[in-house]
């Protein structure tokens, strides 16, 4: 640890040797002055990294004295010391953001894990996390390697998450590395199990399949319907789970969590397919045999996601749903602060159903605009941006207006996404789909060692739009280019945030259910 610099100002400082002793037997610095005015002095002169203050000082008093030297350095973490202990005082210097409070005598052990909080806490926090995730390693390995059952990869990668989120609070690269890997090791495995059993999951002839898009309300949300408590549909377009973590605290702020679940986006894991499946109750060949008008290929014009009220609304006649729905689709922020507005008379509302689709537009957004490919340049810095976001959007507005109602609110989203890193050939005609992470087409040509082919739509629920059209999707970190300019596409996609293809953050997806406190 290199040497620590402590002001400590106090009119009785003499009194105070022995915990400066103590302290500097431990490789502490300290300098000592005696009223506010010198410490003021000492501040502006030298470079300290953490400042203990006497409430009650002749002069200028603690207050006051942590008040200029906010003004000087506003994130110097200061302590106020104090033999008195009336709740105003307290209240008043938290509110000049104070970074500890201790009341005299003050015994050395209190001084010193005073500076352990304030001065080694991210240091210790990473040596433990680290060391923690370390002995932890090994057992994910044997996971991953093991056979795994739907509900165990899920805690799996619920697992994996948890990790990566502490480990975003250190400075640890070398555990976050090892980590990295682990992610793609799982990722890697979970192809393999995705390409040996999705195809008997969303043909429903295993009946111990996972509840996938098109099963979700009928399996996760037709229980909440049968009561009088407003429910709130919240889809997050593109919200994958490690991103809902983020934002979590938000909610719980908010209300009590009641619920936390998830559920599987079917493939391809992108809004046109996932999304209409949800809301149909229908696996997108059987939208596309039951209601042909409102269904469009890829390689159409149409806008893909027209119908999701239509579909909402047929799918909750089929429940005998009994009450009043509504449908809001947020694409821009006008339209969010409109729900803003609107959301205390959606109290009159049985269920009430809303996509949000910022974080849709966040990703896309992303891989076009150079200035946020910096913004979200990783994982971590994708979450950051979506917490930033969520905590000034008009949607955590409307959620503090429904705080202290009888409300229910379930979270979910479509799919996920990946940030892509390894890019994949693949030749096929001028109607080939131009996503990153799946495509549909004729005359496909790839190496079929990457990719999960399906050679026959139905057998995966698929609609084709020619006779001969396969689909094909891309494993772990992978993304389909095509050989024109392929090095130029391939350096111009390179880890961005892609959908549609096979891996735990596309696929996995939350599902939490709130209620009022």
């Amino acid at each position: 640890m290199s040497e620590i610099n402590i002001l400590w100002a106090d009119d009785e400082i003499d009194l105070l040797k022995p915990q400066i002793m103590f302290l500097e037997q431990k490789g502490y610095s300290v300098t000592p002055v005696t009223n506010g005015i010198d410490a003021l002095e000492k501040f502006q002169a030298h470079q300290y990294d953490i400042v203990f203050l006497d409430e009650s000082m002749p002069g200028i008093s603690g207050l006051e004295t942590l008040s200029r030297i906010k003004l000087i350095s506003q994130d110097i973490p200061v302590v106020l010391i104090t033999k008195n202990e009336e709740e105003y005082l307290m209240e008043e210097a938290i509110g000049s953001q104070i970074s500890d409070y201790l009341i005299k005598p003050v015994k050395p052990q209190q001084i010193l894990l005073s500076l352990k909080k304030i001065i080694d806490n991210k240091r210790l926090i990473s040596e433990k996390t680290g060391n923690t995730y370390r002995q932890e390693f090994q057992k994910i390995m044997m996971q991953i390697n093991n056979e795994m059952t739907h509900q165990e990869w899920a805690d799996l990668y619920r697992q994996l998450i948890f990790w990566e989120l502490q480990l975003d609070l250190t400075d640890n690269q070398e555990m976050q590395e090892i980590l990295d890997m682990q992610k793609s090791d799982a990722n890697r495995e979970f192809f393999k199990y995705i390409k040996k059993n999705y195809l008997q999951w969303v043909s429903a002839q295993d009946k111990d399949a996972p509840t996938l898009s098109n099963t979700l309300l009928r399996n996760k949300v037709k229980e909440y319907l049968n009561d009088d408590i407003p429910t709130f549909f919240l889809l997050i377009d593109n919200l994958r789970y490690d991103q809902y973590k983020s934002i979590e605290p938000f909610f719980n702020e908010l209300f009590k969590k009641v619920k936390e679940d998830h559920f599987y986006s079917i493939l391809p894991a992108t809004t046109q397919y996932s999304r209409n499946a949800i809301f149909s109750g229908l696996t997108p060949l059987e939208i596309y045999q039951k209601h042909a008008d409102k269904w469009f290929f890829d390689d159409e014009e149409e806008s893909k996601n027209l119908h999701e009220q239509f579909f909402l609304e047929e799918q909750l006649k089929n429940f005998r749903f009994q009450g009043k729905m509504s449908f809001t689709k947020v694409t821009t922020n006008k339209i969010g602060k409109e729900l803003e507005d609107d959301i205390l008379n959606l109290m009159n509302t049985k269920f009430n159903a809303i996509v949000y689709n910022f974080v849709d537009m966040l990703s896309h957004a992303r891989t076009e605009m150079e200035v946020l490919k910096e913004l979200a340049s990783d994982e971590a810095a994708y979450r950051s941006l979506t917490v930033s976001w969520f905590d000034h959007s008009p949607l955590f507005n409307a959620l503090q207006k429904l705080k202290d109602k009888k409300v229910r609110i379930i979270v979910t989203a479509d799919h996920g996404t990946i940030r892509v890193k390894t890019p994949l050939k693949v030749i096929g005609d001028k109607n080939t789909t131009t996503n990153l992470r799946y495509k549909t087409g004729k005359s496909l040509n790839y190496n079929f060692k990457e990719i999960f082919e399906v050679k026959k739509p139905a057998e995966a629920m698929l609609p084709q739009s020619n006779i001969s059209s396969v689909y094909i999707f891309a494993k772990e970190d992978c993304y389909l280019c095509y050989p024109n300019n392929y090095n130029y596409y391939a350096n111009y996609y390179k880890n961005t945030f892609q959908h549609g293809g096979i891996s735990m953050e596309e696929m996995i997806v939350p599902f939490i259910v709130f209620e009022n406190k």
